[in-house]
């Protein structure tokens, strides 16, 4: 960042002193037209390629910020359809392993780094859930809905963190947010 504030600062001392050169130099050839126009044609290049160059720094700012958003989009949506395939495992096995508790701190650990807090705010439910149902190993059915029920809020966050949905209202939200839990209740 010093870096950058560095290089605006040196730019702008070498476009001042430049102008007071070119300025200095077009008082100079006052008496002749042809070198006033020399110059001009001088200031004209320099306003050019400073312009130029503004807008290529600013088009590769925003370029690389939007691929960093690609990238950042595809690691959370390979994140979550993991999750998404290990719950589905672990409810048709109806049963929880040692190894799946273990593999679920793992995940948790891993959701911390590039969920959104509502996403993290709802991943906390589902965990109570999971946890107070992985206590006797088994998953009932009753215990399999209710998981597949926290799953569906879950799933309406992760959505909601993927797509953005900033131009539903809340109204909307809320009656997408419902048609995902009926469509989870009727499979």
């Amino acid at each position: 960042m010093k870096q950058r504030y560095l290089y605006l600062f040196l730019t702008l001392l070498t476009f001042v002193a430049g102008y007071v050169f070119l300025r200095l130099a077009y008082g100079v050839t006052d008496e002749f037209p042809f070198t006033q126009e020399i110059v001009l044609i001088v200031l004209g290049t320099i306003a050019t390629i400073i312009i130029t160059a503004a807008l290529l720094n600013r088009q590769t700012e925003l370029e690389l910020r939007k691929e960093q958003q690609v990238k950042t989009f595809e690691l959370k949506a390979e994140f979550y359809v993991a999750l998404i395939d290990f719950i589905e495992g672990l409810i048709s096995a109806s049963k929880i392993t040692e190894a799946d508790r273990l593999r679920m701190k793992f995940l948790t650990h891993k959701i911390s780094i590039i969920a959104s807090p509502e996403v993290l705010e709802e991943y906390e439910n589902f965990l109570e859930v999971f946890y107070k149902i992985a206590k006797d190993d088994a998953i009932s059915k009753m215990e399999s809905k209710t998981l597949s029920e926290r799953l569906s809020h879950l799933c309406s966050k992760i959505r909601q963190d993927l797509l953005g949905d900033e131009g539903l209202t809340e109204e909307e939200q809320n009656e997408l947010d419902e048609q995902i839990l009926e469509n989870a209740k009727m499979s």
